[in-house]
């Protein structure tokens, strides 16, 4: 099976151009930070009524969404796929292992714009990315939160 020839500088530029609000999560917005974490996939945050336009952006690399709009919006969400993999977060409102409810508008209105390339890029502030972090629970949330929090009392 050959892969596909996917540039991340220019899948970059396409969501940005695609007008998707559209936030990077997880470990890949970690990287882009300048934190030493590895990571296979990609992680974005999409408001739901951006779904359409995140998937014709992500048409031009061959990535087909495994569900469409109006399942992703009832699952709160779904993947889009090839030999990369991206998954897409929908929901307005996500809540943390602890109870807190984390609200999608909330990040967005705090997002931080990042020049990938030639692309804007937009993750959340390193609080936010916390924040996200702790919806999982998982082990590597724990440890990604310790490196998040260490960032940011270097950046104080």
């Amino acid at each position: 099976m050959r892969g596909s020839e996917f540039d991340e500088f220019s899948f970059f530029a396409a969501v940005e151009s695609s007008g998707a609000r559209a936030l990077l999560i997880g470990r890949r917005a970690m990287v882009v930070l300048g934190l030493p974490v590895l990571t296979a996939d990609y992680d974005f945050w999409v408001h739901s009524d951006d779904i359409e336009k995140l998937n014709t952006a992500a048409q031009a690399f061959d990535l087909e969404p495994n569900r469409t709009p109006k399942d992703a919006r009832r699952n709160g969400r779904y993947v889009l796929e090839n030999d990369e993999h991206v998954d897409v977060l929908v929901s307005a409102t996500r809540t943390t292992v602890d109870g807190l409810e984390v609200v999608f508008d909330d990040l967005w209105s705090r997002r931080v714009s990042v020049e990938i390339g030639t692309a804007k890029l937009f993750i959340p502030s390193v609080d936010d990315l916390i924040l996200t972090k702790r919806i999982g629970g998982r082990p590597k949330d724990a440890e990604d939160i310790r490196l998040l929090q260490r960032l940011k009392e270097v950046l104080e």
